[in-house]
């Protein structure tokens, strides 16, 4: 895509004073998605810091019909946040304030720009606790975390992004703003509109701040690190632990001993908590409220699992430094991956009671489809949602590459047909169209362009992202 001159000062005169780059080392930093599996280019890179920018640039792109694609820290794993087609890019990088805090109301909101960690910070100086938490929070940003409805290790516990969130601020296509920056724990006057801006990958309007929802900081976690007797003991073990604990298991997150094994070859500091053991791990925490300890609890649950066979063996972090290291190994997977080299990705969910299943059956498509393969999964057992990743066969990565298509349709479909999704929490945006159509029904997607057309008629928003022959 092609900028006249007249547009182009138009719209940097729009963005404001520092709210655009012509530096190239930094527009390449914004073009390219972390892993380097997708590498755009734009015409522009837009940096407003205001809503009231943001609001001037859309009204002169609907107005000229020039695309635009927003992006938050650029670390979406789907593609959504690159310009493919020389789209001008709109980094809400520096829309990084956080406008307020309230304890007593548990409420904070913050615009778009602001990192995840930041937020995080922001709610533990007030006593209070933002738990929306994954491995990019020290660089994903809260407008990106909507727009794709992120996840994490604490949707057991808190739900996803979605739940998390009271109010938007939204500028849509044509730049009027939406202010659904309400706070109300209770609004039943009519359609829920900011519903429709989560998760929709920037496809339907601009979030530019958020309303978003505090609670009682934990006063400390018991957490611990469990060799299984097989993966179906996962489910089993998590219902007998919430049970003892009274539902306060905050997280609860299945490891093969394929994923932990590359972590332990190229994360330093990590260490093999159960070196005897070659199955499958699960790493349980519990948040601790002021008013007791939780841990005694946590133990007996344990204890009982292994008179029963469901646990081989544990260890429990006894204190803040083991539980950090315990944390390290399961954070550190897709960075571990991505040392090792070339891997597909895959993010689905399935039905609780199916994920053995899915495990296995997904397992045996994958090698016969690409014998060599190395499947590493892991997930969060609670919400059903496994990244099932390929490695590739030994010093074959051209092979997993050449074979990414087949293998991404084969896990696809054993997800599908075990009643599940192609997409848990990652989203779809390039990665993921031609897939949606295979789990959406025609209606479905009739009615997700019938949104499409009333909010972005000219289609200026993320084209080409999301919805499929949109």
């Amino acid at each position: 895509m092609k900028l006249s001159a007249d547009i182009t000062n138009r719209l940097k005169q729009a963005a404001g004073p520092g709210g655009f780059s012509d530096d190239a080392q930094e527009v390449a930093a914004h073009t390219t998605e972390w892993r380097g599996r997708w590498s755009g280019k734009t015409a522009l890179l837009l940096k407003p810091k205001t809503t009231e920018a943001v609001s001037g640039i859309l009204a002169i792109c609907n107005e000229t019909l020039t695309a635009l694609v927003p992006q938050g820290g650029n670390t979406g794993l789907v593609g959504a946040q690159v310009p493919l087609h020389g789209e001008v890019l709109l980094s809400l990088e520096r829309m990084s304030r956080i406008r307020s805090v309230s304890a007593s109301e548990n409420v904070i909101i913050a615009e778009a720009g602001v990192i995840l960690a930041n937020v995080q910070k922001a709610a533990a100086d007030a006593d209070r606790l933002f738990p929306l938490s994954l491995a990019a929070e020290g660089s994903c940003t809260i407008g990106g975390n909507l727009s794709t409805n992120a996840g994490g290790v604490a949707v057991l516990r808190y739900g996803m992004t979605r739940e998390l969130v009271l109010g938007v601020e939204v500028v849509l296509a044509d730049g009027r703003v939406l202010n659904l920056l309400r706070s109300l724990r209770k609004d039943n006057s009519g359609y829920d509109l900011k519903q429709l801006f989560i998760g929709a990958e920037g496809t339907l309007g601009i979030i530019t701040a958020a309303a978003l929802k505090l609670f009682p900081r934990p006063h400390s976690y018991a957490t611990v690190f469990a060799a299984i007797s097989r993966a179906d003991a996962a489910l089993d073990l998590l219902n007998r632990l919430q049970d003892a604990t009274g539902g306060l298991v905050t997280a609860f997150e299945l490891v093969s001993r394929a994923g932990l094994d590359l972590v332990l070859k190229h994360i330093p500091g990590a260490t093999d908590p159960l070196p005897k053991h070659r199955g499958w791990f699960v790493l349980a925490q519990v948040s601790n409220p002021a008013a007791f300890d939780a841990l005694p609890a946590l133990e007996a649950g344990l204890g009982k699992a292994m008179e029963d066979g469901l646990v081989v063996d544990a260890v429990f972090a006894k204190n803040e430094r083991e539980r950090k290291n315990l944390w390290l190994l399961r954070e550190s997977l897709s960075e571990a991956q991505k040392i090792e080299g070339a891997s597909v990705k895959h993010d689905v969910s399935v039905p609780l009671s199916r994920i053995p299943e899915f495990l296995a059956t997904a397992d045996k498509a994958v090698r016969d489809a690409l014998p060599g393969a190395r499947p590493v999964a892991f997930g969060h057992v609670g919400d059903g949602n496994i990244h099932f990743n390929i490695a590739a066969p030994p010093g074959n990565d051209a092979a997993l590459l050449a074979a990414r298509d087949k293998l991404e349709s084969v896990v696809h479909e054993v997800a599908l047909r075990l009643g599940g999704s192609v997409s848990a929490e990652h989203g779809i945006g390039i990665a993921k169209r031609e897939a949606l159509k295979t789990q959406k029904s025609a209606a479905e997607l009739d009615v997700m362009r019938a949104l499409k057309r009333t909010l972005d008629p000219n289609n200026i928003l993320n084209p080409g992202k999301l919805l499929p022959d949109a």
